[in-house]
């Protein structure tokens, strides 16, 4: 601290008030060759750079989204001492849905977190304190030093250097007694053949068993799941009715277009942009199928948002491709691709997820060849797709091996009947049979 002359501090009386007076004395010392006007201001910038060191930012939970108010802390990737560079992740918010990451609005020192992880927060609430300006020693965080790889000569050399035990064995060599005269071997006896050996029950495992148990916190994104697949049994009448598919058109186009697509979009050409566009087509026809129920009204729409389910490490999401049905086959197959990959990296927003008004799920990625979805609730119907097996059936009388594909549709029967289910996926059959028809509708 530096004390102000008795010189200096008198004129300065005449400007400020006593208990400014008594700041300046006490935290800054004014050049005495200076003016009065300068001294003044060089002291209010000195003040204004030590307060903006001092001062703490409060980093709080940012708001998530309309129908979100509070989240499970995940992880803090700091802690207590640490340095943080600005827009460095801080923490990361579990949420129903999706992760919410936090970064740091600025750079310095993290000096307080204000919660635990699989603690809950909401939206507003402190988080952890930054002490801006507080660099570490040194400026950056120093970086680890590569270990020093030892010379392969030096690591030899002490092989080399063994004179003392290499004379040992010379020293002792005088010292052995003299051979004493060997007997006479004795006769040789007729070798006994071993008696052959019953197999025997193998030996149990030797070791402990463990029968230990492990409880794990179930995530809020499994726990929205649990509570939406509950609400969709309990709430819709389900039924299922299925359909068998000759993909054997469908292969041929991939095969004879895939290389010409990747060129063109940079994507595959696979099985889910086309279904998806067959379904917009068909549910032209049966307008229900893309329907819901709301009270006691019905909402018929105008456009089709698709749905496509996509596993994740933390459970299954559904992405919505939006009007689909004024998009062309490889744009569907394009926005697929793009989503699929945000859902595995994690990177899913809640606008990629929200609305959706019929639902897509292709489990034969994963070798099933036969299943019931369950309805997305509060939509009406799911499409699900199974594996491809060549299977023998009949084409113009004559038994020939296709690859087949069996089709699942689940439907509320509160809102569609037997009769519109069952036409709507003969279309979607017909239609990938033969996509020309496509061109027709």
């Amino acid at each position: 601290m530096f004390r102000s002359s008795p010189r200096v501090a008198r004129p300065i009386a005449s400007c400020v008030s006593k208990r400014n007076l008594a700041r300046v004395a006490s935290g800054f010392a004014l050049p005495q060759s200076s003016s009065i006007a300068s001294q003044f201001q060089n002291y209010l910038l000195v003040q204004r750079v030590a307060a903006a060191r001092m001062a703490s930012t409060t980093v709080k939970v940012p708001p998530m989204a309309e129908s979100l108010t509070e989240g499970s802390l995940k992880e803090f990737t700091k802690q207590v001492g640490e340095y943080i560079q600005q827009d460095e992740l801080l923490a990361t918010i579990e949420t129903d849905k999706i992760d919410v990451e936090v970064n740091a609005p600025t750079s310095g020192k993290v000096t307080k977190l204000h919660f635990q992880p699989e603690d809950t927060v909401t939206v507003g609430d402190d988080l952890a304190d930054i002490e801006p300006g507080a660099a570490p020693e040194g400026g950056k965080e120093p970086a680890k030093e590569p270990a020093k790889e030892t010379p392969k000569s030096e690591e030899a050399a002490p092989k080399q250097d063994q004179p003392a035990a290499a004379s040992k064995p010379q020293e002792a060599a005088p010292k052995q007694e003299p051979k004493k005269a060997a007997a006479p071997p004795p006769p040789p006896q007729p070798k006994k053949e071993p008696a052959p050996q019953k197999e025997s029950a193998p030996a149990p495992p030797s070791g402990s068993f463990s029968r230990s148990e492990q409880k794990v916190k179930m995530n809020r994104m499994r726990m929205r799941i649990a509570e939406r697949l509950k609400e969709s049994q309990n709430t819709a009448a389900s039924l299922t009715t299925f359909n068998e598919c000759d993909m054997s058109a469908l292969l041929d186009m991939r095969k004879l277009y895939k290389d010409e697509i990747i060129k063109k979009t940079g994507v595959k050409f696979g099985f889910m942009g086309l279904f998806a566009k067959a379904c917009t087509l068909a549910a032209k026809d049966i307008p229900t199928v893309n329907a819901a129920i709301e009270g006691d009204q019905i909402i018929y729409r105008d456009y089709t948002d698709i749905s496509i389910a996509v596993a994740t490490p933390k459970g299954l999401v559904t992405p919505v491709v939006r009007n689909a049905e004024s998009l062309s086959v490889l744009e569907v197959e394009q926005e697929i691709t793009r989503l699929g990959k945000k859902a595995r990296d994690g990177k899913l927003t809640l606008e990629d997820m929200a609305g959706g008004t019929f639902t897509i799920s292709n489990g034969g990625v994963f070798g099933s060849l036969y299943g019931t979805p369950i309805i997305n609730m509060p939509q009406t119907a799911v499409l699900g797709l199974h594996g491809v097996k060549e299977r023998p059936v009949t084409v113009n009388g004559q038994i020939v091996s296709r690859p087949m594909m069996y089709l699942a549709l689940t439907y509320d029967h509160r809102l569609m009947d037997g009769r519109e289910a069952v036409t709507f996926l003969k279309t979607v059959k017909e239609l990938v049979e033969d996509p020309r028809k496509m061109m027709l509708m």
